[in-house]
């Protein structure tokens, strides 16, 4: 199997370990800066935010691949406006990427910046106002706004400057636009290249690997784009080389195992054609679509084929049709696409068709905030469409496990003949990260289609009594032909309204999803197996919230987390986790009604959608505390919801 990965990368060497920081290198200072001097550091959050079109997002991937180079563990997170080409210097148009880096493997974006780059004051403006800059930021903004020939323009930035400078934050004017007019006639093309220059400086990186960097990303262009690029690339260096006295240094990771930077989309890419899966169907939509543009531009060295149908049904009903033939197929899309599959859906599972769906999820309803994340569509992919249509709901934690859920997906698809929807979302779809390069394992790969003769007496649903599996037909068998039908039918694939045939289909089909739970491990823990709070989470929140139980234990509270894989079915022992701790509470990223609002309480309160799982499921008094901002949920946020939440339960205790 030929399978094409992104470019390999080594990471830096074994024996650097952190924390504790190891010895600083000669010039490099631990404490605060000091003139010609850097500062060593753990880890360090970096903005670069611009107009849409001006390559900050470009900048930030290539940042972030560079430092993942250097052997530091990285994590960006797309800053992308609602608007597909908003009005340029808006304070809505901000657009760009942050990178998270640091000398340890990160599994999550952080909490507020360390350092931004801005191309004009609005967009940074922006930033200020969401709270996402730390106080005292180092702030690098591009300066020809100052003398800008529209008084109106030079004043407002002028106003902003002494503001951020009056509000304490560290600016440091560029004259990137300058500059870039050396090398290139327009330097809107080129203001990026330039800023990453200035960012390989300031946090020490080697600039032939950002030369092999640039090269790399620009390699479909010809020579002359290339050369021009990595002179900017130069320029930027030199510029801040000889102006900047800022200097970081953050020590590598302790990895030395060959690493490969993707984001969660490509990661599902990479996991459908380890899968063995060799049919995708889809439609394009946001944010799922460039998971289909990588399968698109390397799927045919495996012997896929990528299907770009006229609508979401017929992307569905591709991918069903394919699967009927003999090879379990997926299909990709996103919340409203989602929606449109479920006829079809309901399809494969009455007629116990093996399907992959992959709902990149993003924030709703209806067209919603199409270029955010949000965890919404939980229970709709538990108990959407209509009728009863038992399905297996799994969710990716992180953007390794993107990769390993589409196989494990396409296994359980198979296995039990029914639907599998692998639930991700905007925050892994566009996150950057190094993983383990994965090594291939033909353990992974679909068996060949069966072409056996079925025996004559054999029927295309002969359902067994304790698992409710059947064996699967695939067309062109000897004696295995038959009418394949969405109608109530019975084991013979004729249609049939009978009561008892009906009760017997239904009764089969929910059998399978029972079976699979049987197989189900429980999950672990993260932290003690009992305390004041257990935090449960599900999908892309893995990591905040880890790093948030690791924060709250280092002030002295009990607190542990579990991460649920299987939302439908769930895995035994779940239960017994539960009550071992005081309270339960999920974190999640959807909706859920505070009893901080008048309105609410105990009788119409809405939960968030995994606490409305667990206490239907397990009876158990489940808490929630949920944020839909349309961004990842961030460490520090969720440390202070568990302590207002301990807090509150503390003086409720007192009888306060």
């Amino acid at each position: 199997m030929n399978t094409q990965f992104p470019e390999t990368l080594q990471q830096g060497p074994a024996d650097v370990t952190s924390p504790p920081l190891p010895a600083a290198p000669e010039g490099i200072a631990r404490a605060s800066r000091q003139p010609g001097k850097s500062v060593f550091l753990n880890e360090h959050i970096v903005e670069i935010v611009s107009d849409s079109g001006e390559g900050a997002q470009r900048c930030g991937q290539s940042f972030g691949s560079i430092a993942a180079r250097m052997g530091n563990g990285t994590w960006t997170v797309e800053i992308i406006p609602a608007e597909i080409q908003p009005p340029a210097r808006s304070i809505a148009g901000a657009s760009g990427n942050r990178v998270r880096l640091a000398s340890r493997p990160v599994t999550n974006g952080g909490d507020e910046a360390d350092l931004v780059v801005a191309f004009n004051e609005q967009v940074l403006l922006k930033r200020v106002q969401e709270g996402e800059l730390k106080p005292g930021c180092v702030v690098l903004i591009e300066n020809k706004w100052r003398t800008d020939r529209n008084d109106e323009i030079a004043a407002t930035y002028l106003r902003t400057f002494d503001r951020l400078i009056a509000d304490g934050y560290d600016v440091h004017e560029i004259p990137m636009e300058v500059e870039c007019l050396r090398y290139v006639d327009n330097p809107g093309r080129g203001k990026n290249m330039f800023a990453l220059g200035v960012l390989c400086h300031v946090y020490c990186f080697d600039l032939q690997v950002a030369r092999k960097q640039v090269a790399f990303i620009f390699a479909k262009k010809d020579s002359a784009v290339v050369d021009s690029n990595i002179r900017l690339l130069e320029a930027g260096y030199e510029w801040a080389e000889t102006n900047l006295d800022i200097r970081f240094y953050i020590p590598p990771s302790d990895v030395s195992k060959p690493q490969i930077v993707i984001n969660g989309n490509i990661a599902v890419g990479l996991g459908v054609m380890a899968s063995g899966m060799e049919v995708c169907a889809m439609y394009p939509i946001t944010p799922a679509t460039s998971a289909s543009h990588y399968l698109s531009d390397v799927f045919a060295n495996v012997g896929g084929v990528v299907h770009q149908a006229e609508d979401e049904i017929a992307a569905c009903a591709f991918a069903i049709g394919s699967s009927y033939a003999g090879k379990c197929a997926v299909t990709i899309t996103s919340g409203p696409g989602f929606a449109l599959k479920q006829e079809t859906i309901a399809l494969a599972v009455m007629a116990e068709i093996p399907l992959v769906v992959v709902n990149v999820q993003r924030g709703g309803p209806s067209t919603g905030l199409p270029t955010k994340v949000e965890q919404g569509d939980l229970l709709f992919a538990c108990f959407g469409g209509h009728g009863d249509t038992p399905k297996v709901v799994m969710a990716a934690s992180g953007i390794e496990d993107c990769f390993y859920s589409i196989i494990t997906a396409r296994k359980i698809a198979e296995t039990f003949n029914t639907v599998v929807v692998v639930l991700t979302d905007a925050s892994l779809a566009s996150a950057q990260q190094p993983i383990p390069k994965p090594e291939i394992d033909t353990d992974w790969f679909a068996p060949p289609i069966d072409q056996n003769a079925v025996p004559i007496d054999a029927k295309p649903y002969d359902w067994d009594a304790t698992t409710g599996l059947a064996q699967r037909f695939i067309p062109g068998q000897p004696n295995g032909m038959h009418c394949l039908t969405g109608l109530a039918h019975d084991r013979l694939s004729h249609v049939a309204y009978e009561p008892e045939t009906n009760q017997e289909g239904l009764r089969s089909r929910s059998l399978k999803i029972a079976t699979l739970q049987k197989t189900l491990k429980t999950p672990t823990v993260f932290g003690e197996s009992d305390g004041e709070m257990l935090i449960v989470g599900w999908g892309s929140t893995k990591g905040a919230i880890e790093e948030a139980v690791e924060c709250l234990r280092a002030e002295g509270r009990r607190v542990s987390s579990l991460h649920l894989k299987f939302l439908h079915p769930m895995a035994a022992g779940i239960r017994e986790i539960l009550q071992c701790f005081d309270q339960v509470m999920t974190i999640e990223n959807n909706w859920s009604d505070s009893y901080e609002n008048d309105v609410i309480d105990a009788d119409n309160r809405r939960y968030s959608e995994l606490a409305w799982l667990l206490r239907a499921r397990f009876l158990i008094d489940v808490d929630c505390w949920s944020e839909v901002k349309g961004q990842p949920l961030k460490p520090n946020t969720i440390v202070t919801a568990v302590r207002k939440k301990l807090g509150r339960k503390k003086t409720q205790r007192k009888g306060i």
